[in-house]
């Protein structure tokens, strides 16, 4: 008789064999992680800075530098089978987990409901014909957000088979459709792509926009043990993250620069819309940020769970309420804060991925402390000279002096 109170997500405990998932449902979760709709954005930025080749190599490097640190996570998540809060646990102590618990869930819950308002209001605008501004919603608009709201709880309320299913649905959509409408867009154009590309001041610079390539997830890419825990194995966790990491993000900031030169825009939905693509238009859009906020959704409920005790259901129904209730105002008002604390996020990675391979055999069995004010520290530290130091890359910055912090105090408690 199978046990109701089973917990399909394993909120608390280490994901066993019989949750493990199949490969390739484990890449379409994983590839739909990375179809962030604010990933088109930075496309669009590249594509105003770089010429092609210039898009091309800061694609590749930053990607590297994101694929090495989400692959790291994800080999973690899968090998260990456990979330990024019961890692956290490990590395910052049973108490000292609440801090990397409460960043990654208030930001997760915050991309929530910009990507609520994402959809809203370009389809209240847009094919509405609604006059949506910082001061004015229609109330056509607020029900777009409930509903969008209601169905994005939903997928992560009923957790990981939930997940696999929208993103089997969603990833071949977005990605075909997307695509499509991308070459039907260079085909209208007068000019090819590389040229297309080259017209414009280019002073971004590779390293600028590889920074800006990795800045774009880095932050999310910090939930990746969330979801790789379900994979079957450690190299299975590893390979699928990397390659949907390279592909997704690839693909979304392709869609954002076509959507710039092509049709003036910063997303596929704009591009759809100047292609007389209306219905398909809404359709990806509301795909493509479904398949990131479910993700994003799912992680704030796992790390509000760690911190008050209640069950991840609980907390993903709260957290999609706050994101749904706040999500005008959040778009708004407060994606240059999200931005902020982006950058607060890596140093936790960092301080994770040494914690595990510092002492792999012993990981799992090691007695718990409370607070490992080492890890927090280096977080702290981490968190600011990201945000204050503009030199190189700030998501590096931060992991730099973070490790050190953590390295230091391994060292000091040895002596």
């Amino acid at each position: 008789m199978a046990n109701k109170n089973f917990d399909v997500d394993y909120t608390s405990t280490p994901v066993d064999a019989a949750g493990r998932k199949s490969t390739l449902s484990m890449f379409m979760v994983m590839l739909g992680f990375t179809f962030f709709s604010a990933s088109m954005w930075v496309g669009q930025q590249l594509a105003a800075g770089l010429d092609f080749s210039g898009f091309l190599w800061a694609l590749l490097l930053g990607g590297l530098i994101l694929a090495a640190y989400t692959g790291s996570l994800g080999y973690i998540g899968a090998k260990t089978g456990l979330s990024l809060d019961m890692l956290a646990q490990r590395s910052f102590g049973t108490k000292g987990s609440y801090l990397p618990s409460a960043m990654i869930s208030f930001t997760q819950i915050g991309w929530f409901g910009v990507g609520l308002a994402m959809f809203a209001i370009p389809v209240a605008k847009e094919l509405l014909g609604l006059d949506v501004t910082p001061d004015h919603m229609p109330w056509q608009g607020y029900l777009l957000v409930a509903i969008a709201g209601v169905l994005m709880t939903a997928s992560a309320y009923f957790g990981i088979k939930s997940l696999t299913i929208i993103s089997y649905i969603a990833v071949p959509a977005v990605a075909i459709l997307g695509t499509v409408a991308m070459i039907l867009a260079i085909r209208k154009g007068d000019f090819g792509l590389i040229d297309q590309f080259a017209i414009g001041t280019k002073n971004l610079g590779i390293i600028a926009g590889a920074g800006l390539v990795v800045g774009s997830f880095v932050s999310g890419g910090t939930a990746t043990p969330n979801f790789t825990r379900f994979a079957k194995s450690g190299k299975a966790g590893l390979i699928t993250t990397v390659i949907a990491f390279f592909l997704g993000n690839s693909l979304m900031f392709f869609f954002g620069a076509v959507s710039s030169i092509y049709a003036g825009g910063n997303d596929i939905f704009e591009v759809m819309l100047n292609l007389n693509l209306f219905y398909m238009a809404v359709f990806v859009l509301g795909l493509n940020i479904w398949t990131t906020n479910d993700n994003a959704l799912y992680t704030g409920g796992l790390g509000l769970s760690n911190i008050t005790g209640y069950s991840k259901k609980t907390m993903v129904i709260i957290s999609g309420i706050i994101g749904t209730v706040t999500a005008v105002w959040l778009y708004w008002n407060f994606c240059g804060w999200l931005n902020v604390l982006n950058c607060t996020l890596p140093p936790v990675g960092i301080i994770l991925i040494i914690s595990y391979f510092a002492d792999k055999e012993n990981f799992l069995t090691q007695p718990l402390r409370k607070v490992n004010w080492w890890a927090v520290a280096g977080v702290v530290a981490g968190a600011v000279v990201a945000n204050l130091v503009k030199w190189g890359f700030p998501s590096i910055n931060g992991m730099a002096v973070a490790a050190l912090f953590y390295l230091a105090g391994r060292k000091f408690c040895k002596a």
